[in-house]
């Protein structure tokens, strides 16, 4: 029988995330996920891109990730949000020159994060392979598929937001659907970007353009109603670029399709625990949210940085890792941040989804107010760079 120190369900963004940091810390790791890497790892460009908060970029630069991204990523210089096409849009750019955020295609995120795990000496990847989980009082035990076993103080469930081991462990989330889907892609733009991501607000969802490279592309989220989700699928390229010029008013002169379409469908969920006995969730495994201001996968990142420092910090005690105290302490630092920004990701949600010109009077009024109010764009901005609350190491920069 193999043992490691934690045993990782879940072998994707965050769960790969998560090995990285602990072997940067010398806590081994066995990593499961069921994928195939074949599938996973397409070469082709999909559309999907991910824009990683600067705290976030923080911590994967002090994990050794950053410089293998750097190339690959266009950083984001100023955001500005408009309630439909109004003309002076609310804008966030930083005083101190540091990025806001940094957009990155999905597949290299997955590509850089899987070499760097094989290269790992403290990482242990078995894609693709599933695995049977025997939690006990003293320690877990995973049977996988091709007989072998492992054992590991502690289960880190990293499996995404429909989670067999969650369920399985009796934790119970509060959820539920939004009548949005999401549509996702890819535009070529007539116009540089100038590392300006737009959000647009309408009646029936956001529509955000954001900045890649080259200069003259930009990554494409576009939630739509549930009921007009086939009918934009369904589209021409030649005419759902249209009909995003004319949600984007212009502001990147004619578009192109620039990658494949992908479509689902919005909810919401919230683990009521995030941890159990000798078990802690990260990720989309403990939340989901509205991708209305673009924190789903910097939320994951904020629990791999908590993590990370209260089992490196409860390893330097002596402790077990799968201590109900150690886990305890990950439990209060993480629930209190996740739900605060779910439901302030939900509340946006309900806010711009208001139909009327009432509500659009109050909305601009909102956002004129922010505009005009240094503090309070301050504040928003710390939100969106990931800097707000008490900071793990990794988000400041630095090892543990």
């Amino acid at each position: 029988m193999q043992n490691a120190d934690v045993l990782i369900l879940g072998g994707g963004l965050i769960g790969l995330t998560t090995a990285l940091a602990l072997d940067a810390h010398g806590i081994t790791s066995v990593v499961v996920d069921p994928a195939d890497p074949a599938t996973t790892l397409s070469p082709a460009f999909d559309g999907r891109a991910s824009a990683i908060a600067s705290a976030s970029w923080r911590m994967l630069a002090a994990i050794g990730i950053a410089e293998r991204l750097r190339p690959h990523g266009c950083p984001i210089r100023r955001i500005e949000v408009r309630d439909g096409l109004q003309r002076d849009p609310l804008d966030f750019t930083p005083d101190d020159g540091e990025a806001l955020g940094t957009m990155v295609e999905n597949r290299v995120l997955r590509a850089v994060l899987r070499d760097a795990a094989l290269a790992a000496p403290g990482v242990d990847l078995r894609m693709p392979a599933r695995a049977t989980v025997d939690r006990a009082e003293f320690g877990v035990t995973a049977t996988l598929d091709d007989g072998s076993q492992v054992s590991a103080p502690l289960l880190i469930v990293a499996e995404g937001r429909n989670s067999p081991t969650r369920a399985a462990a009796g934790i119970r989330i509060a959820q539920w659907r939004y009548d949005h889907a999401a549509i996702v892609s890819a535009f070529d733009h007539e116009r540089d970007h100038d590392n300006v991501a737009h959000e647009i607000f309408y009646s029936d969802g956001p529509f955000a353009l954001l900045p890649m490279l080259p200069g003259t592309r930009s990554a494409l989220v576009w939630t739509v109603s549930a009921k007009d989700s086939a009918g934009v699928m369904a589209l021409s390229d030649h005419a759902f670029a249209v009909e995003a010029e004319k949600r984007a008013g212009g502001l990147l002169g004619r578009l192109s399709v620039a990658a494949p379409r992908a479509s689902w469908p919005l909810g919401f969920h919230h683990a009521a625990r995030i941890v159990a006995s000798r078990l802690v969730l990260v990720g989309d495994a403990a939340h989901g949210i509205h991708p209305i201001a673009g924190q789903g996968l910097n939320l994951g990142l904020r629990d791999v940085a908590a993590l990370t420092q209260v089992l490196v910090e409860g390893t330097r005690t002596g402790l077990d890792l799968g201590d109900a105290a150690l886990l305890a302490q990950y439990q209060r630092w993480r629930s209190l941040d996740t739900l605060l920004v779910a439901t302030a990701t939900d509340g946006l949600t309900r806010l711009f989804g208001l139909r009327g010109p009432a509500a659009r009077s109050v909305r601009r009024f909102g956002l004129g107010v922010v505009q005009a109010t240094p503090p309070l764009k301050s504040l928003f901005m710390a939100e969106a760079r990931g800097e707000s609350g008490k900071l793990p190491r990794l988000l400041q920069g630095a090892l543990v």
